[in-house]
């Protein structure tokens, strides 16, 4: 059980939720979040957009029942935050770029914040959304440039030839698009799956994705793979 640090609401669909709990979380991972007792029937999984070792905050949008119990949550209220679960990131170093749609921003806020400490190390962000941006302040801190655009996508803005290395979280079909354009450059892209989930420890299947090695569970051998391993190529 966590206590609410704060509850901000950023847009009339976006907020950020910071909860008082201890953690050791990685860049990467996520937390099966809940306040509600049998309705809605699962908890939500909710990438790490922030930490330190005794809070996590998390981006999330507004879509759905369980969301909307989530957005009138006051400081001091209590949710069950379990986790952290799944992958990580992996620690590089080089010319990395992060692309991401909507909430798949999260882990890449993190990871990038999480990476820049390297000296050896220069981030490009390219993140869209629909309707109103947010984080351009906060993206901006923790990137060397930053591509922010609202109701266009960033894929085809990459220069796809400099990079050593790609993380990448949103939608599929934005993903995926940036493996295709990636295949064949020097980089190495990892992906961050988003799917839906009852247990997030890898008992009841539900997440279950299709990878070159046969079926994975995306909470436990994920959520971050290689993307080679989850788009197929054309």
């Amino acid at each position: 059980m966590g206590n609410i640090i704060y509850n901000k609401k950023l847009t009339d669909e976006y907020y950020l939720i910071k909860i008082q709990q201890k953690n050791d979380a990685k860049m990467g991972q996520f937390c099966m979040l809940r306040a509600w007792d049998n309705d809605p029937l699962l908890s939500r999984p909710l990438s790490i957009y922030d930490r330190d070792a005794s809070s996590l905050t998390f981006l999330y949008k507004v879509i759905g029942k369980g969301t909307e119990i989530m957005s009138k949550l006051k400081e001091g209220d209590d949710i069950i935050c379990q986790g952290p679960y799944g992958s990580s990131f992996p620690e590089v170093k080089g010319k990395i770029a992060m692309i991401g749609g909507g909430v798949g921003i999260a882990p890449l806020y993190y990871a990038a914040k999480e990476v820049s400490k390297e000296s050896e190390t220069e981030i490009d962000m390219f993140f869209s959304l629909r309707g109103v941006e947010i984080l351009r302040e906060e993206l901006t801190e923790v990137s060397d440039h930053l591509t922010l655009k609202t109701n266009e996508r960033v894929v085809s803005l990459v220069d796809y030839d400099q990079y050593d290395y790609i993380f990448t979280c949103g939608p599929d079909s934005l993903m995926q698009d940036v493996y295709k354009n990636a295949k064949g450059k020097k980089a190495t892209v990892y992906a961050s799956l988003e799917r839906r989930m009852a247990c997030g420890m890898g008992i009841c299947y539900v997440c279950t994705c299709k990878t070159e090695d046969g079926n994975k569970l995306t909470c436990k051998d994920g959520p971050v793979f290689l993307a080679s391993e989850v788009f197929k190529d054309e």
